[in-house]
């Protein structure tokens, strides 16, 4: 394994992907406002956007936002609005990965449309070659399955992943060791992974808007600030420190999905969204592999970067995406209840797996 300074690590993030899949398949919209909506079912215009093209965005509209609200911001647009074709997108994703594998060391999916990939290796320990590499994978991606991707190369998958946020749609960005702190200072603080809206605010209120700004601020006060562990993250994301490996996720007896929130929130309604989301892409994957389970589990990480987690046992081992989703909900709504604290992240998890055994006994009859 390589030591943590000579790593050289990709983040591949797919543009807009939900909607780019949509483009895809019916090109005569690729022009307009696209939106890729979860609907609630309690309106017509009940839901949320869960991703939407550079031209909606445009307009002010964002992934998060209500559906009725982004109809207000996009009156009288041609617009697109379109529910979440889950299996669509995951195919296309798995086609993605596979290409992204003969392009990595080692390959970590974080994410439907995401994924770090060690390149040391095939890279030789060089960031010119591995620019290389990312346009060969870029290339590939774009011939195959004519999706655009942007990604961002670094040292590590925190300086990786800023990277890729520094030039979308269908960028490159690459920061070599020596590089890092010119590249990171100038930027605002909320573009570090642990910073969300109220981080932000109360970082703002201490005179910190930069990261080069928080990396001035001793460890010391942000540990009094925002306790031991968040204090630590951001004293050492703020000088680009970050040794986690990229590893790879292969089939295991648990199946699970985590998702950043986009922002720190204790609404139910926001956080099922997501979560409904996270349960179609475990379902898939449970379809795919003939499985049932028999617990589900869910995550937070916490604003204070502190973890909590809930989970049940069904009476029997089910396939059945409402028992996954509803059980879900009622997990979260328990940990909400429990803790007073903002979720920053969501992630769901089925367990208990066992070879596909489909039952005849009715929904209620799988809750305890």
């Amino acid at each position: 394994m390589s030591k943590p300074r000579d790593r050289i690590i990709m983040l591949f993030d797919l543009d807009y992907f939900y909607a780019q899949v949509e483009e895809i398949k019916n090109p005569a919209i690729r022009n307009k406002p696209v939106l890729v909506c979860v609907y609630s079912g309690r309106t017509q215009n009940s839901g949320v956007v869960s991703t939407a093209n550079y031209i909606a965005r445009s307009y002010g509209v964002r992934s998060g936002m209500p559906i009725v609200l982004a109809k207000r911001k996009l009156k009288d647009i041609d617009s697109v609005f379109l529910p979440v074709d889950h299996d669509n997108y995951k195919s296309a994703s798995d086609r993605v990965m596979a290409i992204l594998k003969g392009h990595a060391d080692t390959l970590e999916q974080v994410g439907i449309d995401e994924a770090y990939m060690e390149v040391t290796a095939k890279a030789g320990g060089e960031y010119a070659r591995a620019r290389e590499l990312a346009v060969a994978a870029k290339k590939e991606v774009l011939e195959r399955e004519g999706l655009t991707a942007s990604i961002g190369i670094g040292p590590n998958k925190l300086v990786a992943k800023v990277a890729a946020d520094a030039n979308k749609p269908d960028g490159i960005t690459l920061v070599r060791p020596e590089e890092v702190l010119a590249f990171l200072f100038p930027l605002p603080v909320d573009r570090l992974m642990g910073v969300g809206k109220k981080t932000g605010e109360k970082l703002e209120a201490m005179g910190v808007r930069t990261i080069g700004e928080l990396a001035a601020v001793s460890v010391q006060r942000l540990r009094e600030e925002f306790g031991d562990s968040l204090g630590t993250f951001l004293h050492n994301a703020s000088k680009g420190m970050d040794e986690e490996v990229v590893h790879e996720r292969g089939d295991a007896d648990s199946i699970s999905r985590i998702a950043t929130l986009k922002e720190d929130t204790r609404d139910l309604g926001a956080i099922s969204a997501v979560t409904d989301v996270l349960c179609a892409e475990v379902h898939e994957r449970l379809r795919q592999r003939r499985l049932s389970f028999r617990a589900v589990g869910v995550v937070a990480i916490m604003r204070d970067l502190s973890i909590q987690t809930r989970s049940k046992t069904l009476s029997e081992p089910t396939d059945d995406l409402a028992v996954l989703r509803r059980t879900t909900v009622e997990l979260i709504e328990k940990l909400l209840k429990e803790s007073n604290k903002y979720v920053r992240r969501a992630g769901v998890k089925v367990s208990g797996l066992v070879a596909e055994k489909r039952t005849q006994r009715s929904l209620t009859s799988f809750f305890q």
